[in-house]
């Protein structure tokens, strides 16, 4: 395949990775945003890189190639990354039994984790609340970037070292056969066109959309001071209410009785799709959350009772030295219920990626370089 104009809609983690992957492999590529730059689920979630949350087989190779694709761009442009990995907290019998079964599950197809006694725990992070801790499972995999940071360098990366041209405040609102239209009146003729508008479901394509199964997700998150310098959280820390939560713990046993317990005692949690977890940024501060909500439940406002419901569960399996919170807000995104993301072609040269849910940041250099394998196949990437 010959050198193309690629043009992608959306400056999103999505839309950088799919540019990233074309312009690798030789094509012009434009990404049009809407927005003087990116400003939605990208840059409003953990930062977590979380390979340990997606199902053992084809979806942990994915994860696993974008997270070598974070560690290239730590290196070569200037993104902070942390190879920090993840603890995975039990404060509850049930819980400690879905870790012990998962931990078996892993080692049989050879994935790495390390189940490690509450005391080990401890040992390993100062953040771990040692009351009725019952132990945790370590992962080796799992990077922290900052979003807000990250998004932004990869922007100035792809534009410096691959020429691409990014058209901000620049809404494209007609795709077809004919190119593309921006609400200004512009018009743009691209050989190939990979719409990215994450949750916009309206502008482009909406009846391909509407029919698809697609979802939007919103999540309420908060954000504390920058603690002590000498603090570290160490790996991203998850709760024992993060095992209902991930396919990856599906296969284990144990995790009816979770499910059951938290729906008898806590039916708050479920009802807000609360299951909190913890990362720290390169400025200290520790992210938190998050809840989720889907189509009809979802106001433009943020609901007080989530965020207090959020601190309360993390306080019970957190040291933080400061809970001072400084910023509180919302995302949302889209999600595909039955895969990894929704791709279609609706026209000839015209892609849809969108609906890679809470794991963008994880799974969307993976998912762009399958798909670019595909459509340039003769093409090497560097």
């Amino acid at each position: 395949m010959t050198s193309q104009h690629v043009a992608v809609i959306g400056a999103g983690i999505v839309g950088l990775a799919h540019a990233w992957s074309a312009a690798k492999r030789g094509h012009r590529v434009t990404v049009f945003e809407r927005s003087p730059q990116a400003s939605g689920g990208s840059i409003r979630n953990f930062g977590m890189v979380w390979p340990i949350g997606q199902p053992i087989g084809p979806l942990r190779l994915v994860a696993l190639e974008s997270q070598a694709a974070w560690l290239e761009l730590g290196r070569s442009a200037g993104v902070w990354v942390n190879h920090c990995g993840s603890f995975h907290l039990a404060h509850h019998a049930d819980e400690w039994e879905v870790l012990r079964q998962f931990h078996e599950l892993a080692a049989g197809q050879g994935i790495e984790t390390t189940l490690l006694s509450a005391d080990e725990v401890v040992q390993r992070t100062q953040a771990a609340n040692p009351h009725q801790l019952q132990g945790g499972l370590f992962s080796p995999t799992e990077l922290c970037v900052n979003p807000r940071q990250a998004i932004a360098r990869l922007a100035v990366f792809l534009a410096e070292n691959f020429g691409v041209r990014f058209e901000f405040n620049t809404t494209i609102v007609q795709a077809d056969e004919n190119g593309l239209k921006a609400s200004n009146g512009r018009t743009w003729h691209p050989e190939r066109t990979i719409v990215c508008s994450g949750p916009d479901f309206e502008t482009l394509f909406p009846e391909v959309l509407r029919s698809s199964g697609l979802k939007r997700c919103k999540l309420q998150m908060l954000k504390t001071v920058p603690q002590p310098e000498q603090w570290k959280l160490g790996p991203h820390i998850a709760s024992g209410l993060t095992l209902r939560h991930y396919a990856n713990f599906e296969g284990c046993p144990a995790l009816v009785d979770v499910k059951a317990r938290i729906a008898g005692q806590s039916p708050e949690l479920d009802r807000y799709g609360i299951h909190v977890m913890a990362s720290q940024n390169d400025l200290g501060e520790v992210i938190l959350g998050d809840s989720h909500e889907y189509d009809e439940s979802i106001e433009p406002f943020n609901r007080t009772e989530i965020d207090e419901l959020i601190l309360r569960e993390l306080r019970d399996i957190l040291r933080l030295p400061n809970w001072s919170i400084t910023e509180r807000w919302h995302g949302l995104y889209a999600k595909f219920p039955t895969g990894p993301a929704f791709q279609a072609e609706p026209i000839p040269g015209i892609h849809i990626h969108t609906g890679t849910g809470g794991a963008g940041m994880t799974m969307s250099f993976g998912l762009a370089e399958q798909a670019w394998r595909v459509w340039s196949p003769d093409m090497e990437t560097a």
